[in-house]
């Protein structure tokens, strides 16, 4: 499987990039990471140095894969942070080129814009271009709850509504989606759950509340749910199969009391999760 992956990178910690190519390395993906940013730390800390690239400079890098002839071996292209709008056409060019030579390829678009304790973290425009352009181009989604609000104009509060949220966003384009980190009126206090909408059917994925608040989860949800929808064929699979995951990954970043995912020491979690946990449908 071979899955070309842009978005952002960092030196310390796992976010972007940094999140999502090890634990597909680690399922056997060869990942082609291209970087948005790079960035000593995410930003979440507040301060940080680095820098943002261009669309000229990711469009380089399209361009020298495109050169190797990997456009048509390609079965997905991931996007994450996108870091400045001009990069956008960069990637809405890749995911054309890979399709042309690959009619099978893939696109999973996660909109990374913000969240419910930060509000929207990105540039202006890149919300738009997320809205506008993107979700029209892409085969799956996986906004967290906040991003699906924003880009649908939609309440979430039920679970009722959110499903009606999870169809907008369908008619935006993308035929899969998955909302993670989702908690409505109907989620217990001492839970948390996702969601997959797929051929017409929603599933929903409950997991236990864990004492941490940590960057990169969803990064990861997103990379290993391309990658076992990809594998499995089915939605509700992928979400089970990526959920307990991380699930594992997230209880052994907080029984270590870590302030970043423990992406490496928690590997095994990516191959055979600790935690087992089965979609029901809703």
């Amino acid at each position: 499987m071979n899955i070309l992956s842009v978005q952002s990178w960092v030196c310390y910690g796992h976010v972007g990039n940094a999140s999502a190519v090890f634990p597909l390395q680690r399922l056997g993906a060869e990942v082609w990471a291209v970087n948005t940013v790079q960035f000593s730390n995410h930003t979440g800390y507040g301060d940080w140095t680095g820098d943002v690239f261009t669309g000229a400079q990711v469009g380089r890098l399209i361009d020298g894969l495109a050169a190797r002839g990997a456009m048509a071996r390609c079965d997905a292209v991931l996007s994450g942070y996108v870091g400045d709008h001009s990069i956008g056409d960069a990637i809405l060019d890749a995911v054309g080129r890979a399709k042309a030579a690959n009619p099978a390829c893939v696109y999973l678009c996660d909109p990374v814009i913000g969240d419910d304790d930060t509000d929207i973290y990105v540039r202006p425009g890149i919300p738009e271009f997320i809205r506008d352009r993107a979700l029209a181009a892409a085969d799956f989604a996986t906004p967290n709850l906040f991003e699906l609000r924003l880009l649908t104009g939609r309440h979430c509060g039920t679970l009722e509504e959110l499903k009606l949220a999870v169809e907008a966003l369908h008619r935006l384009g993308p035929r899969t989606v998955l909302v993670t980190s989702v908690r409505t009126a109907e989620t217990p206090d001492d839970s948390m759950d996702m969601l997959c909408s797929e051929g017409g059917r929603m599933h929903l994925l409950r997991t236990p509340l864990l004492p941490l608040q940590v960057n990169g989860a969803g990064d990861a949800i997103a990379a290993l749910f391309l990658f076992h929808r990809l594998r499995l064929g089915d939605a509700a699979a992928a979400m089970a199969e990526a959920g307990s995951s991380v699930f594992g990954l997230m209880r052994r970043t907080a029984e270590a009391g870590a302030r970043e995912i423990l992406t490496v020491a928690a590997q095994d979690e990516f191959v055979a999760p600790t935690w087992r946990f089965l979609p029901a449908p809703c």
